[in-house]
């Protein structure tokens, strides 16, 4: 168990803990954050979120080929925004999803943490086979001297916010509904890696994103977003002008000189512009570029 802390004068000891998952933190995630923080506050508590790697779902079901809406990391930083005075990383593996709930709570909340309350989501299970329902939850918090609050679900804009539905809606290519869901832009992190050079020999030089390989990408089609205070352009797609060159995530960062190989790119993604297009010759596909860019850039002032 890794333990990241915020607040340095924060112990672990007598916390407010909220558990869950937390893949996307989005607005459900955000709720049930807010409550747990303003409690803590009130109380004068610490407060601390805890959440899995891996994802419990690629240990039970590895077969399902989850795609993420945030790695390790996108997940911290987001919950760190948030106020929480730490975030507990939970190792997942199978000896862990094979713990009955009681063994579970006590192992980790009551004897670790020395929890005082609890806060989860009205979806939340944990331990063998997702036994341990709320329900459960609660008893045990009687049996060990902690207590327990469900946060109710979020609805917005005509949907139940979950991580699957934003999951859901971002590989359909209903990326502006599930930014509304997020709350937040969808970020991508990755490693800038050498490309084909394309982007230079058409006059748009671009940054080509190695993600992670369980990290999801939205719809193929070009986005609009920003690489720390500067705008930027993105292409997910094949390059279908350039059928031969195969599936890339480019960037593209207007007035931007400077050599980004090899570094790490954090691109906050927060409008979709359009379809990825196959162009008959080069210089529509330049044209269409230029157009981007602009329509972009009145996006950002």
């Amino acid at each position: 168990m890794k333990i990241i802390k915020f607040a340095k004068n924060a112990k672990t000891k007598d916390i407010v803990l909220i558990l869950g998952n937390f893949d996307g933190v989005h607005l459900g995630h955000q709720k049930l954050i807010h409550e747990a923080t303003k409690y803590a506050k009130k109380n004068k508590l610490p407060c601390f979120a805890m959440t899995f790697d891996p994802h419990p779902q690629e240990v039970v079901n590895p077969g399902r080929g989850l795609s993420l809406l945030t790695t390790l990391s996108e997940r911290i930083a987001l919950m760190r925004g948030l106020g929480v005075d730490g975030v507990i990383v939970k190792e997942f593996n199978k000896k862990i999803s094979n713990l009955p709930a009681e063994k579970f709570i006590y192992d980790f909340l009551v004897e670790h943490l020395k929890v005082r309350k609890v806060f989860v989501g009205y979806d939340f299970a944990f331990g063998h086979n997702r036994s341990g329902t709320i329900s459960v939850l609660k008893k045990l918090g009687g049996k060990y001297g902690f207590a327990v609050n469900a946060v109710k679900p979020v609805m917005t804009h005509g949907h139940l916010v979950k991580s699957s539905t934003i999951r859901d809606m971002l590989t359909r290519g209903n990326f502006s509904k599930a930014v509304k869901l997020l709350g937040h832009p969808y970020t991508m992190t990755g490693k800038v890696v050498r490309g084909r050079g394309m982007g230079n020999k058409l006059g748009f030089p671009t940054a080509n994103l190695k993600l992670a390989d369980d990290k999801l990408v939205p719809a193929y089609g070009v986005y609009v977003g920003h690489v720390g205070e500067r705008m930027c352009v993105i292409n997910i797609g094949s390059r279908p002008t350039f059928a031969e060159f195969g599936f890339a995530i480019e960037v593209h960062i207007p007035d931007f000189h400077g050599n980004l190989r090899g570094k790490v790119l954090q691109v906050d993604i927060f409008k979709r512009l359009r379809d990825e297009i196959h162009f008959s010759d080069v210089e529509k596909l330049k044209q269409q570029i230029r157009k981007d860019i602009e329509k972009a850039k009145k996006l950002t002032r």
